[in-house]
């Protein structure tokens, strides 16, 4: 089999030769720029003062490039939207030393001016005549949202101010996923995975503080949107629906763009569950999101081959059965460290009904913090958990984060292909 082929049989729940992995395709299935580092040093594709480049500058997100896609036997390959998530496009490239040391290449507008405390700002647009709308700590890892919500009255709020950040896809963009599509296609023979289009991302808290506008409006706290699930609902539904009709233009827009060239497509990041359950209740997700969820779904099905995929974290059993009937093919990132998410349980039970993507190893713990071999005996009882019966591709729960020992990342791709 192809990679293209293997994943596209795995998402049919039919076995395959080997299991189908996945690193990098998404901003959730990806690694930081340290550990890749690490990583491609020690697989010797790299010297030690050879820089990777950051693909993400808020997960500060490192490039999983054809070399390290060969090397380690990955099927996918992204089809990212042109700009970033602070609205500015990964091009220019300029070199920054990280705070731990690793070289890297960066996009031109990314700042890496410290303040005189050692921190790091990021700009919307890359534009340092706005106020900064992130920030990294010295010595830290990632960049942190800043929240630039301005007082507001519940009679001033406008679903126009709420959603500026969701756009109709332009010419250029068009242009952009059109002949992407088709090197993507044409020239490898991965599965092509979509980050997905404007609209479609309804309450992902992600974007909420509006990273890459300049002046956002509206609720714009990550406390009061959370607050305002219950105290605003007619609001929200009100902002939910207009994203949704974009969503779904822009849907039409690109499949007219890339057509059946993409096998995956990421319809929401929401994040619906903590650690020890649901952030919502069953019933307020039937409220607020599922009839969203299920017309874009049921969009993407009536008009195209593509399997949509859905990023919660967290205990999310609860859902589950909710996030089926809206329609969602894919389950990422599988967060099996959470309450009620057993592996062999949600095999069992959801295993004919979502093909799960992630769940390969916990990334909270024993990639962090265990033994080698700890490391493989979890690879290995996880993907013989999950690969019965297909549904099934190999990616760790979220992304591979900072300071993971390299004999753990070594142990995790070794242990990947040795049992898939």
């Amino acid at each position: 089999m192809t990679p293209r082929e293997r994943v596209i049989a795995s998402l049919g729940h039919r076995e395959t030769d080997v299991l189908p992995l996945d690193l990098g395709s998404t901003l959730v299935t990806g690694i930081h720029v340290s550990s890749l580092h690490k990583l491609k040093v020690a697989l010797g594709l790299i010297r030690e003062d050879e820089p990777v480049k950051v693909i993400d500058p808020f997960q500060m997100l490192g490039e999983v490039d054809d070399e390290l896609r060969k090397v380690l036997g990955i099927d996918t390959v992204p089809l990212f939207p042109p700009k970033n998530f602070f609205g500015f496009e990964n091009a220019d490239w300029k070199p920054w030393t990280f705070f731990d040391g690793t070289p890297l290449l960066v996009p031109g507008k990314f700042n890496t001016t410290p303040d005189a405390n050692g921190d790091i700002y990021q700009y919307p647009l890359g534009d340092t005549r706005f106020p900064p709308s992130a920030k990294m700590p010295r010595d830290g890892f990632y960049h942190d949202a800043l929240i630039r919500q301005k007082p507001f009255r519940d009679e001033e709020l406008k679903v126009e101010d709420q959603i500026e950040e969701y756009t109709l896809l332009t010419d250029e963009e068009l242009s952009y996923y059109e002949q992407e599509s088709k090197r993507l296609y044409e020239e490898t023979d991965y599965a092509v995975v979509s980050s997905g289009v404007p609209g479609t991302n309804l309450g992902d808290i992600a974007y909420v503080p509006g990273p890459a506008l300049p002046d956002p409006k509206g609720i714009r706290d990550v406390e009061e949107w959370y607050i305002s699930l219950m105290t605003r609902k007619e609001f929200l539904k009100e902002v939910f629906s207009r994203m949704t009709e974009i969503g779904l233009e822009n849907l039409k827009r690109f499949h007219q763009a890339v057509g059946e060239r993409i096998q995956v497509i990421v319809i929401s990041g929401t994040d619906f569950g903590s650690q020890h359950g649901p952030f919502i209740s069953p019933s307020l997700y039937r409220e607020l999101f599922k009839p969203f969820h299920k017309k874009i779904n049921d969009w993407v099905h009536q008009n195209t081959s593509w399997k949509t995929f859905i990023h919660t974290c967290g205990s999310i059993y609860a859902l589950l059965p909710d996030l089926e009937e809206a329609g969602f093919d894919i389950l990422n990132p599988v967060q099996i460290s959470a309450a009620e998410m057993d592996p062999e349980k949600l095999k069992e039970e959801f295993g004919k009904d979502f093909t799960f993507w992630g769940g390969g190893v916990n990334t909270q713990t024993t990639l962090p913090f265990g033994k080698p071999e700890e490391v493989k005996e979890e690879v290995r009882r996880l993907i013989e958990t999950f690969k019965k019966g297909g549904g099934f591709v190999f990616a760790t729960v979220h992304n591979i984060q900072a300071k993971i020992p390299v004999e753990n990342l070594l142990a995790l791709f070794e242990a990947v292909n040795e049992y898939r």
